[in-house]
C-alpha cells in the first residue's frame, strides 16, 4: 500500500522549485538585509544538506537541523559583512535552512511510520500540507499574542528570556568577522576530519557487507562529538546491549529499546 501509493517525483520538484521562488521573493521583504540571490543559494545547497539530515536522523534518531542552519548564519554572515547588515541577513538565513533540513527528517520520520503501519504516502502528504498550513496562520498568531502581551519579550532576565536567541544571535556576530574570527587550527580540523569521512565510507564500502559491520559509521559517530560528553556517556551504555543480543537475541530485541531508554534516563 505504502509503496504502490507514492508521490510522483515531477510533483515534488515541482513543489520545491515554486517553494523557492515564494520565498525567494518574499523573505527580502519581511528581512530587507536578506537579499533574494542568499535565498536561491540556500535552496539550491539545501537539498543536499536536508539528505544528510534525514540520513543521520535515520542512524541515530537525533535531527541536526540547527547545525546545518549555523552554517547558513557564518556563510551569508560572512557574505554579507557587518557594514551591510550581515548579522541579520545570517539570521534570517539560518530560518531558512533550518526550516528546509528540519523538515526533510520530519518528513522521512512520518514516512517510515506510514511504511510501518501499511499508510497510504498520499494521504499522509496531504495531511502534512493541512498542518503546514494552518501553523503559517496559528503561530504567528501566537507569536504576536505573546509580543504583545510581554513588553520586555526576549530580554535577558524577563519571564521569557530566550536564551537560545542570544547564542544565535553572538554566533551570528562572529559570522560577520569571517574566518580570522575562528579558533587556531580550526578550518585545519574540519579539513582533516572531513576527509577521514570520506575515507572511513570508501573504506566501508569496499571490504564487503562482513567486514564493514566492523567499521563504525562516520555519520553516527559525529552525533556524540557535537552533543558532548555528557549524552555520549549516555549513549556509551546504551551500545552495552550488544552483548545481551549476543547472548538472548530474542529477549534483546523484544525489551532492548525499553532497557536502552531507561539507561539512558538514569545515567
Amino acid at each position: 500500500m505504502f509503496l504502490k501509493d507514492q508521490i510522483p517525483t515531477w510533483f515534488s520538484v515541482a513543489g520545491y522549485v515554486t517553494v523557492a521562488i515564494i520565498s525567494a521573493a518574499t523573505l527580502p521583504h519581511i528581512f530587507q538585509h536578506l537579499k533574494w540571490y542568499h535565498v536561491a543559494v540556500i535552496y539550491v545547497f539545501a537539498p543536499v544538506l536536508a539528505f544528510c539530515n534525514a540520513y543521520g536522523c535515520g542512524l541515530t534518531d537525533w535531527s541536526l537541523a540547527s547545525t546545518y542552519g549555523k552554517l547558513a548564519i557564518f556563510t551569508i554572515g560572512a557574505w554579507e559583512g557587518a557594514s551591510h547588515g550581515g548579522v541579520l541577513a545570517g539570521l534570517a538565513a539560518c530560518g531558512v535552512m533550518m526550516n528546509i533540513v528540519s523538515t526533510a527528517s520530519d518528513l522521512m520520520q512520518d514516512f517510515k511510520t506510514g511504511y510501518m503501519t501499511l499508510a497510504s504516502q498520499r494521504s499522509m502528504f496531504v495531511s502534512q500540507i493541512i498542518g503546514t498550513a494552518m501553523g503559517c496562520v496559528i503561530s504567528p498568531c501566537v507569536f504576536w499574542l505573546f509580543y504583545k502581551a510581554f513588553n520586555n519579550l526576549g530580554v535577558p532576565g524577563s519571564e521569557y528570556p530566550a536564551p537560545c536567541a542570544l547564542v544565535y544571535l553572538n554566533m551570528s556576530i562572529l559570522g560577520v568577522e569571517g574566518f580570522s574570527a575562528l579558533p587556531k587550527n580550526c578550518l585545519k580540523l574540519c579539513y582533516v576530519f572531513f576527509i577521514a569521512a570520506i575515507v572511513v565510507n570508501a573504506i566501508r564500502d569496499a571490504v564487503g557487507k562482513k567486514r564493514a559491520k566492523y567499521i563504525p559509521l562516520p555519520m553516527a559517530m559525529a552525533i556524540p562529538f557535537y552533543l558532548g560528553g555528557y549524552f555520549a556517556i549516555d549513549m556509551c551504555v546504551k551500545s552495552l546491549l550488544f552483548v545481551w543480543q549476543k547472548l538472548n537475541k530474542t529477549k534483546a530485541d523484544a525489551f532492548g529499546p525499553a532497557v536502552a531508554s531507561g539507561l539512558i534516563c538514569i545515567f
